[in-house]
């Protein structure tokens, strides 16, 4: 009787409604929202973010006590602009980016409006009229937020026409589609050319094409505006259309006495040595001659991994280009995972946006690149660019957290 009143007891309802229960919450836990997050990510970026605050305060620090000045003040700022980007990357996160579609608009229009405001009431710093100025020493780029809102709007146009309606994969983008991105494009990359910022530009122009590229849209396209750029670089050049630092700026990577004899050439050459100086395995973190003598000019931003290739040596400095090969690891496989087309596009501007900053930047400290102003993403110093990208990590993990690959998904 007992062995039977027990087999009723595990056999009723009640008690098989309790097991399922259970079930589910084990299977809930497991597919918790942390628990799905591109963990390998995460740890990358904020790896690299903590790297740059050591870097902006080893390239800074000398200079600020030789000035009387607060030796920690970079590193602080630092430390301020990594936090708030987390929490609007963290925002970014938690607002359903298939909504984000119904934003984007809103987006774009308000990129444009930092962008007219720049021109307007912006301060010009080293030829660029491309920072407006805030209290406590604290500066704003709208440029930077103009690349999250071109990727998101090109990301919109291209993935509506790809993923159809209720679910239902449409054909690719047509000649329509690519003209009304391609206009998308012009309006901020024209008041970016205004001020100027042809840095930023390249990076605008380098996402749009990789955008294009991957949405399926007439190669023909692709190709024809490759071969227009090209041609318009040459014209540039040609006809001297750029001012003097802007083309001294673009050949400094141009062997020859006239190049070293220019600013860029100078830095160039600099930033060649401090990595030289650091051999193999580096001279210690604040034991950089040419860091900490202030040899390189701009070195907390645009020259910041000239700090890591002399104190960190060439493992420092080849370990950081493999963490950021493996953001963009990561951010291609969230794209190849992605439920649908826009947010597949997403990630891949994203990753054409990353990783011509990150190649552009490097190149340049070697003498390979011309020098651009690109920042290197996640350490270079600067509230803007963090901002900016700390919000594409954000749309990074958002589009994984929401893969319809995964059952339990948002």
């Amino acid at each position: 009787m007992e062995e039977l009143g027990a087999t009723a007891l595990r056999s009723s309802p009640v008690s098989s409604r309790g097991r399922i229960g259970q079930l589910r919450e084990r299977a809930a836990g497991r597919h918790s929202p942390l628990r799905r997050l591109d963990w390998v990510l995460a740890v990358a970026v904020l790896a690299l973010a903590v790297l740059g605050a050591l870097l902006v305060w080893s390239a800074t620090r000398q200079r600020l006590i030789d000035s009387g000045g607060d030796p920690n003040l970079f590193l602080k700022r630092h430390l301020l602009n990594l936090g708030i980007g987390m929490v609007l990357g963290a925002g970014a996160m938690l607002l359903d980016y298939r909504l984000l579609r119904a934003y984007a608009p809103f987006v774009y229009l308000g990129s444009l409006v930092g962008l007219v405001a720049v021109l307007l009431v912006g301060t010009t710093i080293n030829g660029a009229h491309s920072w407006i100025v805030l209290p406590a020493g604290f500066q704003l780029q709208p440029s930077e937020f103009a690349k999250v809102a071109l990727v998101v709007g090109t990301a919109m146009i291209l993935g509506e026409k790809r993923d159809g309606r209720d679910g239902v994969q449409a054909a690719r983008p047509g000649n329509g589609d690519v003209l009304l991105v391609l206009a998308l494009a012009a309006v901020p990359i024209g008041l970016i050319m205004l001020q100027p910022d042809f840095g930023t530009v390249m990076v605008l122009v380098f996402v749009v094409l990789g955008m294009l590229a991957v949405s399926g849209a007439p190669r023909r396209w692709v190709l024809g505006l490759v071969i227009c750029g090209v041609l318009f670089g040459a014209a540039i050049l040609q006809f001297n259309l750029l001012k003097p630092y802007q083309e001294a700026r673009l050949t400094s990577f141009v062997s020859g006495e006239a190049a070293a004899r220019t600013s860029a050439g100078y830095n160039v050459d600099q930033a060649k040595i401090a990595i030289a100086n650091g051999g193999v395995l580096g001279r210690g973190l604040f034991q950089g001659q040419q860091t900490q003598g202030q040899f390189v000019p701009e070195q907390q931003t645009d020259f910041v991994f000239t700090v890591a290739g002399e104190e960190l040596g060439y493992l420092g400095a080849g370990g950081v280009i493999v963490v950021l090969g493996l953001v963009l690891w990561r951010a291609l496989s969230i794209a190849a995972d992605a439920g649908d087309a826009f947010g597949a596009l997403v990630c891949t501007g994203v990753v054409c946006w990353f990783s011509f900053q990150l190649f552009v930047n490097i190149g340049m400290t070697l003498g390979i690149m011309p020098v651009t102003g690109l920042p290197l993403p996640f350490l270079s110093y600067g509230g803007s660019a963090m901002f900016a990208n700390m919000i594409a990590v954000g749309l990074l993990q958002n589009v994984r957290l929401r893969a319809r690959s995964d059952p339990y998904a948002l």
